[in-house]
């Protein structure tokens, strides 16, 4: 027996337990069996992927609007969120593949390599240099929610100088943090290529960081053993 019934509705036996991972696998399978067969090779359905909002704002424009125009059968569909939030979107399938911050070593996925971004420090206009944060006990961060790979390597760019007394500051949107660094109430670590094409530089200090810590690579991940349509194939192909 796989169920238990009972007074309060339906629970799953020891053996139902044991065999849930593989009903899984085999709706996840029959999914994909049903979107190959139907696939001809010619982008159409609905194609959904993720994205860094960074890399969204300063990559994705041009590719998506070709994209668009190419394939105008593919109803696409972008979500945006942190890496760890990506990751985890990737492996429940919810979306088809996902922009995010590498290496990402994981046995269930497949990275391929897509862009390289230099990071730099923003600040207000008050602060001259990074030497200015060394023994501050009052430094704020601003950054996205937690699973933002740029927030973990501000954190070890700021250890390596011997700043680690800090508070964070979480907002949801580029803008909000912006607006927050503009104001002089922290600072961030964002791609560099953010100053002039997306944000006002005469609002911001930007700090740029030698290379060995300023370079990251975005990749682009999707599980290994899902169908790859060819949307998806097309999406890539021209990202």
């Amino acid at each position: 027996p796989l169920f238990d019934r009972h007074s309060r509705g339906v629970a799953l036996t020891a053996a139902g337990q044991r065999l849930l991972p593989y009903a899984a696998k085999v709706a996840h399978l029959l999914d994909d069996a049903a979107r190959a067969a139907r696939d001809d090779g010619k982008p159409s359905g609905t194609l959904t992927v993720g994205t860094l909002e960074t890399t969204a704002a300063l990559r994705l424009a041009e590719p998506l609007a070709r994209f668009v125009a190419d394939w105008p059968d593919v109803d696409l569909v972008v979500r945006t969120g942190t890496t760890a939030e990506l990751i985890e979107m990737v492996l429940e399938r919810r979306v088809e593949g996902a922009f995010v911050a590498g290496p990402v070593d994981h046995p269930e996925l497949r990275e391929e390599p897509a862009f390289r971004e230099e990071l730099a420090i923003f600040s207000g206009r008050d602060l001259a240099s990074l030497d200015a944060l060394a023994g501050r006990r009052d430094l704020k961060l601003i950054v996205l929610r937690a699973g933002c790979s740029y927030r973990q390597r501000l954190e070890h760019v700021l250890a390596r100088r011997g700043v680690v007394s800090t508070r964070l500051l979480e907002f949801g949107t580029l803008e909000a943090i912006f607006n927050c660094v503009a104001a002089g109430i922290g600072i961030t670590l964002l791609p560099r290529q953010l100053a002039g094409r997306v944000w006002n530089t005469s609002r911001v200090a930007v700090h740029p960081l030698p290379q060995t810590e300023a370079m990251v690579r975005t990749v682009f991940i999707r599980r290994r053993d899902a169908f790859v349509s060819s949307a998806l194939a097309a999406f890539v192909a021209g990202a």
